[in-house]
C-alpha cells in the first residue's frame, strides 16, 4: 500500500537541498536516511534520501545525485510517496491510515446511520471526513475528539456525538441581539 509522506517544495542553498511539506505523523521513520521513496510524477523517482536536518523549523532533505540548486529545483511539487504494509499500524493507538478509515460506517452514539467515508481531507487546523449519506448527499465531519467519540475497525464503524446542525437543519442559533 502507498502512503503520501510529503511534498517537495524550493530548493534551499546551492547543494541539492531541497525543502519539504511533511504529510505523515512519522517523519522520523518515513523520511530518514536511506530511505527510497516512490514520486508523483513517477518519472522523477524513485528518489533515496541522503541526509535530512531540521533548519528553521524547516526539514530539508538532500536525495542521492542530486547535488546542485538546479536538481533540486527541478524536484519541486513532487510528491513522496513510502510503501507500506498494509497491515502495519501507526505507533499512536489514537493515530489511524486514511485506508483505515475508508469506507467505515458512520454512525450516531445511539445508533441512527448516517452514511459512510469516502474521503477524507486534511486541512491546516483539523481532518475532515467527507461522508455520503444514505440519500447521496454528503456531509462534512470534523475529525476531532469531541465529534468523532469512536473508531472501531473492528465492527467497521466511525461514532460520533455531532452538534445540533452538523448533519441535521436543527442548528441552534446564538444571538447577541435581543429579540423585540
Amino acid at each position: 500500500m502507498q502512503l503520501v509522506v510529503a511534498r517537495i517544495g524550493r530548493a534551499h542553498g546551492i547543494k541539492g537541498e531541497v525543502t519539504v511539506e511533511v504529510r505523515t505523523d512519522e517523519p522520523e521513520l518515513r523520511l530518514a536516511p536511506g530511505a527510497v521513496l516512490d514520486t508523483d510524477p513517477a518519472g522523477v523517482g524513485p528518489l533515496t534520501i541522503e541526509t535530512g536536518r531540521v533548519h528553521s523549523g524547516r526539514l530539508l532533505l538532500r536525495f542521492e545525485g542530486v547535488k546542485d540548486r538546479t536538481g533540486a529545483e527541478a524536484l519541486r511539487n513532487t510528491v513522496l510517496i513510502a510503501e507500506i504494509d498494509p497491515e502495519e499500524l501507526p505507533e499512536d493507538p489514537d493515530e489511524y491510515y486514511d485506508h483505515q478509515l475508508m469506507d467505515l460506517d458512520v454512525v450516531t452514539a445511539d445508533g441512527t446511520e448516517v452514511g459512510r467515508i469516502t474521503e477524507i481531507s486534511h486541512l491546516p487546523s483539523q481532518d475532515l471526513f467527507i461522508v455520503e449519506r444514505p440519500d447521496g448527499s454528503e456531509v462534512m465531519i470534523p475529525f476531532v475528539e469531541e465529534i468523532v467519540t469512536e473508531i472501531d475497525l473492528a465492527e467497521q464503524k466511525a461514532v460520533i456525538t455531532p452538534p445540533p446542525g452538523l448533519i441535521d437543519d436543527q442548528a441552534e442559533i446564538d444571538s447577541s441581539r435581543e429579540e423585540s
